[in-house]
C-alpha cells in the first residue's frame, strides 16, 4: 500500500514538474519577438496608425451602409473593398516595413546591437525575430480591418475567392517588403550612407505601395474567375511569387552575413541561398518548358534573363574580402565554395553560369524547331553568358590586380563592374562613328554587351543568314575565358598575400 502511494506521489510530482504546451512553446519562441511586439504595441506610431485606420474604415462603412439603403440592389462591394484595402495597404506596405527598418537601424545607431549579440541569439535569430515581430503587428492591423473587408462582400459586386486572392498576394508582398526593409538597415555603416539608404528605401516603399494598390484594383475589378482563366496571368503570378520567395531568402541571408563576425562562416548562408535559387529556378524553368513552353525564343529569353541575374548577383558574391580566420582556413578545401573568400565566390558564380548555359542550350535543342543551325537564336543563347563572364571577370581583374587595397575593396570592384559595362556600351558606337562606320558595326561592337547582344540576335535579310558568325562568337568566348583565368589567378595571389600578412 505504501509503495503504491509513493509511486502515485512520484508520478504527480513528475507531471507537475513537466512544463505544459504553452510553456514549451514560450521557451522555443524567439524572445526578441515578444520584446519587439510589446515595445511596438506601446509605441505612438502603432496607436496613431491603428486609430486612423479604424476611423477611416468606420467612416467608409457608414457611407457604404447609407449607399446600400438608397439602392434597392447594391453592387458596390468592389469599390468599397478597394477602399478598405487602401486603408490596410498604407499600413502594411509602408508603415510596417519602415518601422522594421527603423527598429534595426536604431539598434545600430545607438550601438545596442552588441548587447543583442551578447544574448547568444546570433544575427540570424535576431533578424528573424525582428521580421516576425512586425509581421505579428501586421496581423493585428489585419484582424481589425478583416470585418470591414468581409462587409464589402455583402454589398455584392465581389466574390470571396477574389478577396482571398488579393489578401494572399498582399500578405506575400508584405513579408517581402519587411525582409527588404530589415536587410536595408544593414547596408551602410557611415552616417551619409545611412541617410542615402533611408531616402532610397522611402522611395521604394512609396513605389511598392502604389504597385500594390494598382494590382489590388486590377484583381478586384477583373474578378477571380476572369483572372484565373488567363494563362499568362497565372504564369506571371507564379513567377512573381517565386521571385519574392527566393529573393527574400537571399536578402535575409545576406543581411545576416553582414552582421556576422569575420571569424564565422558568414558566407555559407547567402551562397547556399544563391546556388539553390539558381538550381531550383532551372528546375522550374524545365517544368514549365515540358508543360508547353517549347520555343526557341523562350530559350533565348531565359538565357539573357538568367545571365543578367547571375551578373548582378554574382558581382556581390565574387567581391568578398580576401583572407579569412585561421580556424576557417584550416577546414577550407578547393571545393569549399561556400566558405568566405573572393576566389571561391567567383568560382561558384562561374559554375552556376555554366549550369544555366547548359540548361538553356538543352532547352534550345529540345524545342526542335530550328530550320538552320546555327541560327541567331542559338548564337544569342551562347553569347549572353560570355558577356556576363567577361565583364564580371574584367571588373575583378582591374580591381584586384593592383596592389592597392582601396581598389581591391568590394565596393570599388562593384562600382567598376557597372562603370566598365557602361563604357563598353558607349565607347564602341562612338568610335565607329568617328571612323565613318555605322554605330552598330559588328566588329566595333563585338565586345559591347548591349549592341553586341542585339547584333547576335539579328538577321541579315539580304543574305538570309545571321548578322554575326560563329567565329565572332568564338572570339567573344575566347576573350571571356582568358579574362576569367587571369581574374582567378589575381584573386588567388591576393588571397595568398592576405594569408601571409
Amino acid at each position: 500500500m505504501s509503495a503504491t502511494v509513493t509511486e502515485s506521489a512520484g508520478t504527480a510530482a513528475r507531471e507537475e514538474a513537466r512544463p505544459g504546451l504553452l510553456e514549451r512553446l514560450g521557451d522555443r519562441l524567439n524572445p526578441l519577438v515578444v520584446k519587439e511586439v510589446r515595445q511596438g504595441v506601446r509605441s505612438r506610431v502603432f496607436w496613431v496608425s491603428f486609430g486612423l485606420m479604424l476611423l477611416a474604415c468606420l467612416i467608409l462603412s457608414m457611407v457604404a451602409y447609407v449607399t446600400s439603403l438608397r439602392a434597392s440592389l447594391s453592387s458596390q462591394g468592389q469599390g468599397f473593398f478597394f477602399a478598405f484595402f487602401v486603408c490596410l495597404g498604407v499600413v502594411h506596405f509602408f508603415v510596417i516595413p519602415y518601422s522594421a527598418y527603423r527598429s534595426l537601424a536604431r539598434e545600430r545607431e545607438d550601438e545596442t546591437w552588441v548587447l543583442l549579440l551578447l544574448t547568444g541569439l546570433g544575427p540570424r535569430r535576431i533578424l528573424r525575430g525582428k521580421v516576425f515581430s512586425f509581421l505579428v503587428q501586421a496581423g493585428l492591423y489585419a484582424s481589425a480591418v478583416g470585418p470591414f473587408l468581409l462587409f464589402s462582400y455583402y454589398l455584392n459586386g465581389i466574390d470571396l475567392p477574389t478577396i482571398l486572392l488579393v489578401l494572399t498576394l498582399g500578405a506575400s508582398w508584405l513579408v517581402f517588403l519587411t525582409v527588404v526593409a530589415v536587410g536595408a538597415a544593414t547596408l551602410a555603416d557611415a552616417r551619409m550612407g545611412r541617410a542615402l539608404v533611408h531616402l532610397v528605401l522611402l522611395a521604394l516603399l512609396g513605389l511598392s505601395l502604389m504597385y500594390a494598390l494598382v494590382a489590388a484594383y486590377f484583381l478586384s475589378e477583373q474578378g477571380y474567375r476572369v483572372v484565373t482563366r488567363d494563362d499568362d496571368f497565372v504564369k506571371f503570378t507564379i513567377g512573381f511569387l517565386w521571385a519574392m520567395l527566393t529573393y527574400g531568402w537571399l536578402l535575409f541571408e545576406t543581411a545576416a552575413a553582414r552582421l556576422s563576425l569575420s571569424t564565422e562562416n558568414y558566407s555559407r548562408g547567402p551562397r547556399l541561398a544563391f546556388a539553390l535559387q539558381v538550381l531550383l529556378s532551372g528546375a522550374l524553368l524545365l517544368g514549365w518548358w515540358l508543360a508547353g513552353g517549347q520555343s526557341i525564343h523562350n530559350a533565348q529569353a531565359a538565357s539573357c534573363a538568367g545571365c543578367l541575374f547571375l551578373s548582378l548577383t554574382g558581382v556581390f558574391v565574387a567581391t568578398d574580402a580576401d583572407g579569412q580566420a585561421r580556424p576557417l582556413r584550416a577546414a577550407t578545401r578547393p571545393w569549399s565554395l561556400l566558405r568566405p573568400g573572393a576566389v571561391r565566390g567567383f568560382r561558384l558564380v562561374i559554375l552556376l553560369l555554366l549550369f544555366w548555359t547548359g540548361l538553356c542550350v538543352a532547352l534550345y535543342f529540345l524545342s526542335g524547331s530550328s530550320n538552320r543551325f546555327p541560327d541567331a537564336e542559338f548564337l544569342t543563347v551562347l553569347v549572353a553568358p560570355a558577356y556576363s563572364l567577361l565583364f564580371l571577370s574584367l571588373a575583378l581583374l582591374v580591381g584586384r590586380l593592383p596592389r592597392s587595397d582601396r581598389l581591391a575593396s568590394p565596393a570599388v570592384v562593384r562600382v567598376l563592374f557597372f562603370v566598365l559595362a557602361g563604357l563598353a556600351g558607349a565607347l564602341p558606337p562612338l568610335l565607329a562613328v568617328l571612323f565613318g562606320q555605322n554605330a552598330e558595326d559588328p566588329l566595333f561592337n563585338l565586345l559591347n554587351p548591349f549592341i553586341g547582344l542585339e547584333n547576335f540576335s539579328d538577321y541579315d535579310y539580304d543574305l538570309g543568314e545571321p548578322k554575326m558568325t560563329p567565329g565572332m562568337l568564338a572570339c567573344v568566348w575566347l576573350v571571356a575565358v582568358l579574362t576569367a583565368f587571369a581574374a582567378d589567378r589575381a584573386l588567388v595571389e591576393r588571397e595568398r598575400r592576405a594569408h601571409a600578412s
